[in-house]
């Protein structure tokens, strides 16, 4: 099921006991909110498109194959430059519901926590 959103969309691919898989396709131009999460880590790999990921403090270039480890509570965000960005998110953890996530700065007016 593709879950629509202001930067793109995701898709849930297969959940587990303690793990979540998605497709993320974040739009040219378009980022995610600056986030965490107390309850999961995540790991991104980039499957296609150009940006830049942001774990802590430091933006790492995205293009095809990067992946990237995003520790339980590290600050994190994904921007799409040139071309859409299509990300593979693991998500590991106790829970795994969307209202973990801690909204620090989003662009498109959602509530920041």
């Amino acid at each position: 099921m593709r879950v629509e959103r202001p930067w793109g969309w995701y898709e849930m691919l297969t959940q587990g006991d303690n793990y979540l898989v998605k497709r993320l396709l974040v739009r040219a131009g378009q980022q995610l909110s600056l986030q965490r999460h107390r309850h999961r880590s995540e790991s991104w790999t980039v499957v296609s498109g150009s940006g830049a990921l942001l774990c802590g403090d430091i933006w790492h270039p995205a293009s095809a194959g990067v992946m990237l480890s995003i520790p339980c509570g590290a600050v994190h965000r994904a921007r799409a430059d040139g071309s859409d960005l299509l990300i593979l998110e693991v998500q590991h953890g106790d829970d795994l519901r969307e209202d973990d996530i801690e909204r620090l700065q989003d662009d498109y007016g959602r509530v920041i926590t």
